[in-house]
């Protein structure tokens, strides 16, 4: 990777600075037919356009801006097994039999993307494992109970590191100790992006950036509109999530846009970055608004979270980020950062995925919250195979219930900042 060449098209991010420029692709114009539609050239809509191509469908892939513009090429790059809710919460929702599905579709979805990687070659700077640590004596007893839990109901092995192993690979001493997965892990999230967009061009995709989706008219030919063209289509898949804007209303309605931000120090070295993490895992904490870190191959600390549910960035927010970085790491005292960005992700109500179909030939995957780096490759192959007559999965994930977000447009932010007010009180007061 070549570092600060910056990618026209992309928000300022380390991300985008580090890759080497990628000629933008012709937006769509004039009328066009495909076998199928996707709106949204991110994780979800690359990795179903390319399993259908393989499967010897002709597909079009129409993105507002540049692949991988949205989440899927700002995220913290954290790759974890399971979903953005807790396995109890799916088993409240649709049962332990179908919970235990999800949880072992999560566990291919990992697989797949390990594959993807090694199979298209995508140099996205792949690394194993995930640490989960706390911070209060709570927090740690209910971890422990999570291993116990996911050992003897869902055969999915992971470790506890108390304090003293912690300190072997972190060198931080705000966590209690660990909840270690070798299987999850972490990578460059817009490189992958452009990975998959080279796979599935190469497989016969046809991508069209600067293309924004303004309408969707649905029937037994559905089509997209853009401003210059239409694009019609025997099955239409929406991998928009944030960004639906007005294509989807009942979608919408389930779904709410939340701010995140990630920070990116100066290069530190290789000797001083690997004195922070020496295994080069990924770590988050468990507090509801948590911080997440991770080493980038040119040895910066890339440090994420300040979670914001408005639709500004929050006030100072530099400054806010290199305190909560120096709280975890207090000897990068004289360490800035030289990166800052933001972008938002979908969330739902009980953070489940929101995957299904709006109409027997349209499509639809969301509700990543937080939680999509894997899972979202995961979506795009499910909803490929139910294209493709094999809807088995997706019928398991149809059945999770999804409730509006209260308030409508003009209170539903509102409600939903004062909720989160009283998680990061709680998170505060241990």
């Amino acid at each position: 990777m070549s570092v600060d060449t910056p990618q026209s098209g992309y928000p300022p991010s380390w991300y985008a600075a580090s890759q080497a420029e990628v000629p933008a692709r012709p937006p769509l114009r004039g009328p066009a037919q495909t076998d199928v539609a996707v709106l949204g050239a991110g994780y979800t809509g690359l990795t179903a356009a390319l399993a259908l191509a393989e499967k010897g469908y002709r597909v079009s892939v129409l993105e507002a801006a540049r692949v991988g513009w949205g989440a899927s090429g700002r995220n913290g790059g954290q790759a974890i097994v399971g979903y953005g809710c807790a396995p109890d919460t799916l088993e409240a929702l649709v049962g332990e039999a179908d919970a235990r599905r999800l949880f072992d579709f999560s566990r291919d979805g990992m697989a797949m993307l390990k594959h993807r990687i090694a199979r298209h070659n995508i140099d996205c700077d792949w690394r194993d494992g995930h640490a989960s640590v706390p911070i209060q004596p709570r927090q740690e007893r209910a971890l422990r109970v999570d291993i116990e839990r996911m050992a003897a109901r869902y055969n999915y092995p992971l470790e506890w590191w108390d304090r003293a192993r912690l300190r072997q690979e972190l060198a931080s001493e705000r966590y209690l100790g660990a909840l270690y997965d070798p299987a999850s892990g972490h990578l460059h999230p817009l490189a992958y992006a452009q990975g998959l967009a080279r796979a599935a061009e190469a497989a016969g995709v046809t991508l069209h950036e600067h293309s924004p989706v303004v309408r969707l008219q649905r029937g037994p030919r559905a089509v997209l509109h853009t401003a210059q063209g239409q694009l019609s289509a025997d099955f239409v898949v929406l991998a928009g999530n944030a960004w639906l804007q007005g294509i989807a209303p009942e979608l919408e309605t389930r779904m709410m846009p939340v701010g995140t931000y990630i920070g990116a120090t100066q290069p530190l070295g290789a000797e001083r970055a690997r004195a922070l993490i020496r295994n080069d895992m990924a770590v988050a904490d468990v507090n509801w608004a948590l911080d997440y870190f991770r080493l980038s191959r040119d040895h910066r600390l890339l440090f994420g979270g300040q979670a914001n549910y408005s639709a500004l960035p929050p006030p100072g927010l530099r400054a806010s980020m290199t305190r909560r970085m120096r709280r975890v790491f207090p000897q990068l005292a004289d360490v800035e950062l030289e990166y800052l960005w933001g972008g938002y992700i979908d969330i739902t109500r009980n953070r489940a995925p929101h995957w299904g179909r709006l109409t027997p030939n349209i499509y639809f995957a969301q509700g990543f919250s937080g939680h999509g780096v894997a899972s979202t490759g995961l979506a795009g192959e499910v909803i490929a195979a139910a294209i493709a007559g094999q809807a088995e999965r997706l019928d398991v994930f149809e059945r999770i219930p999804h409730g509006v977000f209260p308030g409508g447009k003009a209170l539903r932010m509102p409600l939903l900042v004062a909720a989160m007010s009283w998680y990061k009180l709680r998170d505060l007061l241990g």
